[in-house]
């Protein structure tokens, strides 16, 4: 068990010779060359299955396939797109993450792990590679830190680090918009206060602005309740 723990976690280091986003902006641009063939064999973006099978198979080559999910530390949670496990070392929250606010493609959610990296540079998430989930689904496996001594941040303390950040509420604070992406989900289950007094945001959707992501959210999410 520790020897094959040892040599999948070597895995991370092997990836990561490209330098520290090197899995993320190699997956995002072999993804989009899928997407770009189909789209041109095909005429349509709606390719997302196929995406993932290739991603799966182009995941083992690149040594960034994780077949064993016990590697990944213990299971404490699953959200609407996320398995959640606490590392071994238990400095590091393991995600799993099933793509489900990639529509018909995975664009989306390379885009979107970006910005959030951009605009919360202090819970940066960081793609190691990729491993089924319980339910036997693709997922992309992202690393956050743990964030010590945490509490749940409140409205008011969110919506204030959403100004302090350029973002403004629409529909009644249903989601934050600078103009160039709109962000949603950002509820105090979502967002901490670590024991530094800083504002964690570790798992909002985030969409470019003016793209359908308002809908695309709500189609898609099992916690959206309609005012």
């Amino acid at each position: 068990m520790n020897g094959d723990k040892a040599e999948r976690l070597s895995q991370e280091g092997e990836c990561r010779e490209k330098g520290e986003y090197g899995i993320l902006e190699s997956a995002s641009a072999f993804a989009q060359g899928v997407l770009e063939s189909i789209e041109a064999l095909a005429g349509t973006t709606a390719c997302k299955s196929v995406q993932l099978v290739k991603l799966r198979q182009w995941a083992m080559e690149q040594g960034c396939w994780f077949e064993d999910r016990r590697v990944f530390g213990d299971f404490f949670d699953r959200g609407s797109e996320n398995e959640t496990y606490l590392s071994p070392n238990l400095s590091e929250i393991i995600k799993l993450n099933d793509f489900r606010y990639s529509d018909d493609n995975l664009t989306p959610f390379f885009e979107r792990i970006k910005a959030h990296n951009y605009y919360f540079p202090d819970c940066a998430y960081r793609l190691i590679g990729f491993a089924e989930n319980r339910d036997g689904k693709v997922c992309a496996a992202l690393v956050q830190q743990f964030v010590a001594n945490a509490r749940l941040a409140t409205k008011e303390e969110i919506n204030n680090e959403f100004i302090r950040l350029g973002f403004h509420p629409k529909d009644d604070g249903a989601y934050y918009t600078n103009g160039q992406h709109d962000i949603f989900d950002a509820v105090d289950g979502n967002v901490l206060v670590g024991g530094d007094g800083h504002l964690y945001f570790i798992d909002t959707i985030i969409f470019p602005s003016d793209t359908g992501g308002y809908d695309l959210y709500r189609n898609l999410s099992p916690h959206y309740s309609p005012q």
